[in-house]
Order: C-alpha cells, then structure tokens, then sequence
C-alpha cells in the first residue's frame, strides 16, 4: 500500500466546506478575501478587536473560554467523528483526539490514503463522517482570534526561516484569524513532501497553539 501524507491544505478546504464558523475564516486562498490585511513579520494583528469573549455570530472564539461541559461535550463529539472514521470513513487507525478534544495531526499526517485523494482528511470514505464532523466543529469552545493570529504567524516566519521561503503569513479579515501557507492551493507551490518542507514542520511545531496544527 502506497503511502501518502494527508494534506492540511485539504482538510482546511473541507472545513470550509462543511461549515462557517468564526473560529478561523478557513479560506482556500489566504490572500483571496478582499477585506483581508496581510501582514509581513509584524506579531499584532490588524485592524479592529479580538478575542471578545463574547460570541456574536462573526467573532472570535476564546480559546480559555467554555465550561468545563462545553468541552467534554467538544471531546465526546470528536470521539464520534474519530470512532466513524475508523469504521465508515475507512481509516481503521485514525488516532484518538487529544485530551483538549482536537484532533492529533502529527498522527494523522502518518495514516495510509489508500487512494491518494486525501479522503482521511475529508469526513472519511465518500464523506460518510461529514456530520460528525460538522458536529465538532460547531461544539469547539470559543478561541481568541488574536491569539491565534500571533502564533501562526509566529510558525510561518519560523517556516521561512527554515527554508520555506513561499510560506504565507496568516491575515485578519473582520476579526477572524485566516491561516497562511500555500499561497496557492489550487495550484500548489509548496512542495510538502520534501526533506526540507518536513524539518521545517518538526523545528516549527510547537509554534502553533492547540488546535492549530491542522490549519496552516
């Protein structure tokens, strides 16, 4: 069986996709939103408030944030959506999400796509754990946007300075932290697979917050 790493750029499209959240404006392109500011090595984000406590519809979500109910309620709809995955979405090793609910990318970035189309990273086989899925999302306790800004940013500068020169500064768009990376999804010029794409990955991990991993 080939092995093939999943791709994050993949997953954030999915996430997209299934639904639209304020915890992060999951954008295929991270320079596509018109509204959006990009910000080259500056470590506040841009324009207007963040990390309001408050969940109005279009803000941020605080990461320190949600009863300790709401995120036993997160980590229990994670479960089913990985307990789907191994059964109808086809991925019998998909990992355990981690004790704060959020999936375990390093792990998952190690499973087999038996078919090269990223389906581990897609709600399973044919999206049969779509719901689920979509399910998690909506019960992810609330985070601080400039929080997470800050620290994807901090990881990009590290990819660049470990050699992935393409590698996009995350934005702000309407008080939504959007990731950076691949500057051009449809058109990737970011060559994951390489030696030095991965050791740029392995010095710059532990940049990302908790539930970032999967993002940029």
């Amino acid at each position: 069986m080939t092995h093939h790493t999943t791709s994050r750029a993949a997953f954030r499209r999915t996430l997209a996709a299934l639904a639209a959240l304020p915890v992060l404006a999951l954008a295929v392109g991270c320079g596509g939103d018109g509204d959006s500011t990009r910000v080259e090595g500056v470590a506040s984000a841009p324009g207007g408030k963040t990390g309001d406590s408050k969940d109005s519809g279009n803000g941020s979500k605080d990461s320190g944030g949600g009863s300790a109910k709401g995120k036993s309620a997160f980590y229990d709809a994670q479960l089913d959506y990985v307990r789907c995955m191994r059964t109808k979405g086809g991925a019998k090793d998909f990992p355990d999400p981690k004790l704060s609910g959020h999936l375990d990318w390093e792990k998952i970035g190690k499973l087999d796509d038996p078919t090269g189309t990223g389906e581990v990273t897609k709600g399973g086989k044919d999206g049969a754990c779509a719901d689920e899925l979509r399910k998690a999302l909506e019960l992810e306790p609330r985070r601080d946007a400039q929080k997470d800004y800050e620290s994807m940013l901090a990881h990009a500068t590290c990819m660049r300075d470990h050699g992935v020169s393409e590698f996009q500064n995350p934005t702000m768009s309407a008080g939504n932290a959007i990731p950076g990376g691949e500057p051009d999804p449809t058109n990737p010029r970011i060559d994951t697979e390489s030696s030095v794409y991965k050791q740029a990955r392995e010095a710059c991990k532990d940049k990302l917050l908790d539930g970032l991993d999967g993002m940029q």
